[in-house]
């Protein structure tokens, strides 16, 4: 217990700020201070459905995004892939792979990309376009490892390179992320933490041209997106047949207010799922609801899953995920 107990003030450390308040009235005047927001985006149909409440439930290769810790919650070596219709037309894709070395490690692979289409120049004497185009992407690349200490407790830690895009301008750098994962022991209830996205300033690089023929390479850094998680889960109810999960999990983002998300799932013999979430004291995006179906095929156990968001203002977004059991 000493043990776990120091590695969760670690984790609490590491975040920028700190519990200072718990829901701080002005805690929305923290948004805008960190770069590379699309790290911010949750992957996977099952995870959204239940209103991003995951850490503590993270059972599937969606927790090379959540926790690393919870590669060692299951025991097949799975391949999943993330399609995410964004608002205002972007796209969110998550690709990855764990692979479980023997029963106590795990490593895994992931890939994200967040792509949208060309846009036009614009500038002051041309507010309608220049007739030139400019792009915007972001991509991360990481790798995972995940250990199960004793039969109660795992740890796992992610490495994380990310580049984003902006025409001429690139910003790169890495990143850390840190999970654990503890079953209680008081039936199925299990507690995590994890810690994402920390690492150092970020600042692009490239040149630009300004009007006047004047040159512009020296920019501001910002923060990266550091996002402190902890969570709670638990089966209210299970049976041979039927199953209900519950997970709560409190967010301290390093950029705007701390959050609370909640999220429930019902399961039908391993088969057909039902989920819904909810977050609370967060501005845009609120409930979340979704279904999923696994079907045994022969060479694989492959699951698919859907999830819808609701936004307040900017519409909605669309999840689709396929996951391979080997």
């Amino acid at each position: 217990m000493k043990k776990i107990f120091t590695i969760i003030v670690i984790s609490f450390l590491l975040t920028s700020t700190g519990f200072s308040q718990l829901f701080p009235v002005l805690g929305g005047q923290r948004a805008g201070i960190s770069a590379v927001q699309f790290l911010k985006i949750g992957v996977g149909g099952r995870a959204t459905a239940m209103g991003d409440a995951f850490v503590a439930v993270a059972n599937d290769a969606s927790s090379l995004y959540w926790n690393p810790a919870g590669l060692t919650q299951f025991y097949e070596n799975q391949i999943m892939f993330s399609h995410n219709k964004w608002v205002v037309d972007i796209n969110h894709d998550f690709l990855g792979a764990v692979y479980h070395l023997d029963e106590t490690n795990a490593l895994g692979v992931s890939f994200i990309a967040l792509t949208m289409q060309d846009m036009p120049v614009t500038t002051e004497f041309a507010p309608f376009g220049t007739g030139e185009y400019f792009g915007f992407s972001d991509i991360s690349f990481a790798v995972t490892y995940s250990r199960k200490m004793t039969d109660k407790f795992s740890f796992g830690g992610t490495v994380r390179y990310i580049e984003e895009t902006l025409d001429k301008l690139k910003m790169r750098g890495f990143m850390i992320d840190l999970g654990t994962y503890y079953w209680t022991g008081l039936g199925t209830s299990r507690f995590a933490v994890s810690v994402s996205n920390f690492g150092s300033n970020l600042a692009p690089d490239g040149e630009i041209i300004l009007i006047g023929k004047r040159k512009k390479s020296d920019w501001q850094d910002f923060a990266p997106p550091t996002i402190f998680r902890i969570g709670f889960a638990i089966e209210p109810y299970e049976d041979e047949e039927h199953s209900v999960t519950t997970s709560i999990q409190l967010n301290h983002p390093n950029d705007n207010s701390e959050n609370v998300a909640a999220g429930v799932e019902y399961n039908w013999k391993r088969t057909f799922y039902l989920r819904a979430g909810y977050k609370f004291n967060v501005d845009e995006q609120n409930l979340s609801f979704g279904a999923g179906v696994n079907v045994p095929v022969s060479i694989a156990n492959v699951s698919l899953d859907y999830a819808y968001s609701n936004f307040v203002k900017l519409g909605s977004a669309h999840r689709f995920s396929i996951l391979l059991g080997l």
